[in-house]
């Protein structure tokens, strides 16, 4: 559980200015999300497989073809400096 300090520190430490009567509200929210965390941790997950997605379902997929010619040469022709297939631009972080 959190205690009032904490919650103030909490709030300095992410720039956000919180009042006495917010203080604590938003140590009794604070609190509530704790303790659901807290509940979560306490499940017993030994022996369930982690999946990605609460129903079995899968991604229907397309063939994977090619749709469009290669163009590179077409749009590398107006570029002011080309090298090697790549575009060369100025450098801009020191």
């Amino acid at each position: 559980m959190l205690e009032r300090d904490q919650v103030e520190r909490i709030a300095r430490l992410a720039r956000i200015e919180v009042g006495d009567g917010e203080a604590a509200a938003l140590q009794r929210q604070l609190n509530a999300i704790l303790g659901l965390v807290e509940r979560l941790v306490s499940v017993d997950t030994a022996g369930i497989e982690p999946m990605s997605h609460p129903e079995s379902v899968a991604q229907r997929l397309r063939a994977d073809e090619v749709t469009e010619r290669d163009r590179r040469d077409d749009y590398q022709a107006a570029a002011p400096q080309v090298e090697d297939g790549l575009f060369l631009v100025p450098k801009v972080i020191e």
